[in-house]
């Protein structure tokens, strides 16, 4: 009896498990950036930090003043994160022109070969691999989770902010952004 029971708990431990286990949301179901980004009024000067590249040379905010910046703090792990990549790397793509740099900070704990890995894996191309080890940048910024984005304007003041996944690859976001960098 005792064995049938725990088959029982088991077997609906698992159902229950795989109906609460959360799904991975696709693109299409991503807000658009107009309808959630947060504008930063008045705009602030986001505190500098150190990031690595995937050869381990350390960057900082400061490095990228005059350039416009999305700044997007992710991880692989995370699944609203791995949603918005996509969007990101077409984000990326479509400002490069406009001198408007899309800089994904990783938290990963595998690093570098983990991030690099990952956009194999799936594909993603336009994308640096860059880390913010142990989450130290966005802490900084004040970041609850992630994903979180801040958008930079040339004169280096913080001009809008999102928590969330968002559907970056509008082009009402990407006109959005321009306006915003352009300060």
């Amino acid at each position: 009896m005792a064995l049938i029971t725990r088959r029982v708990v088991l077997a609906a431990g698992g159902t229950l498990t795989a109906t609460l286990a959360p799904r991975k949301p696709s693109a299409r179901e991503l807000p658009d950036l107009a309808e959630v980004l947060v504008p930063v009024n008045p705009p602030r000067t986001p505190p500098d930090g150190v990031f690595f590249d995937a050869e381990g040379a350390e960057h900082t905010i400061a490095s990228f003043h005059g350039h416009g910046m999305v700044i997007n703090f992710w991880a692989t792990w995370c699944q609203p994160c791995i949603a918005e990549i996509p969007s990101l790397a077409a984000l990326s793509r479509a400002l490069a022109p406009h001198d408007i740099a899309v800089l994904p900070l990783s938290s990963d704990r595998g690093g570098a070969k983990a991030v690099a890995a990952w956009f194999e894996a799936h594909d993603v191309t336009g994308l640096p691999v860059l880390l913010d080890p142990r989450a130290a940048l966005s802490s900084a910024w004040g970041g609850k989770g992630i994903p979180t984005t801040h958008i930079i304007a040339q004169d280096g003041t913080e001009r809008g902010r999102l928590e969330g996944a968002a559907d970056w690859s509008s082009a009402a976001t990407i006109a959005l952004i321009q306006r915003l960098v352009a300060g």
